[in-house]
């Protein structure tokens, strides 16, 4: 089934929830070194600016941020400085930018379709990325725990237990 408050950026159309991905084969590369051209950035700073601009309808998480930005500096296309606060500061290089401009056209369609995803999230659909990163840190979770050695009835009943004291506290605010 098709939820369009997710936008498949390597299509243009909605992707599925379970295994639809936002970015495809070196997409969040180039949208994090035209981030950081535009401004030298922070990593938080960067996946904010991606939520952002998604409407809030994703946010990348760090372990997906932080590896893609150490890429970037292997490659040659950032430089990393110490900032304000030990956060490291992202800023292009010249052949960062010339990387940019050789794949401009792509990158202009992945923030022009970023751009229209956010415009599709609109009144009661729109979920807030918190709520949408903490519902997945949770679908992780479990499926981390039910890949592990095999659970016993206690412990299939205790996570169920919390799993239904989740849902009445949701459903009471």
């Amino acid at each position: 089934m098709k939820d369009p408050e997710f936008l498949d950026l390597r299509t243009g159309h909605p992707a599925t929830r379970r295994g639809g991905r936002v970015f495809g084969h070196g997409g969040l590369r180039l949208v994090l070194l035209r981030l950081i051209a535009d401004k030298p950035r922070h990593g938080y700073e960067l996946i904010k600016a991606i939520e952002e601009r998604l409407g809030g309808s994703y946010s990348p998480s760090p372990g997906v941020i932080y590896p893609t930005l150490t890429l970037l500096e292997e490659m040659g296309h950032v430089t990393v400085a110490a900032g304000d606060g030990g956060r490291k500061l992202h800023t292009a290089t010249a052949a960062g930018l010339e990387h940019l401009q050789a794949h401009r056209a792509e990158v202009d369609e992945l923030l022009t379709r970023m751009d229209s995803g956010a415009a599709m999230r609109t009144g009661r659909h729109a979920r807030p990325a918190p709520v949408e990163r903490a519902v997945g840190n949770l679908r992780q979770a479990l499926h981390m725990r039910l890949a592990r050695e095999p659970m016993g009835d206690a412990q299939a009943h205790a996570i169920a237990d919390v799993l239904d004291a989740a849902a009445r506290q949701i459903e009471r605010l």
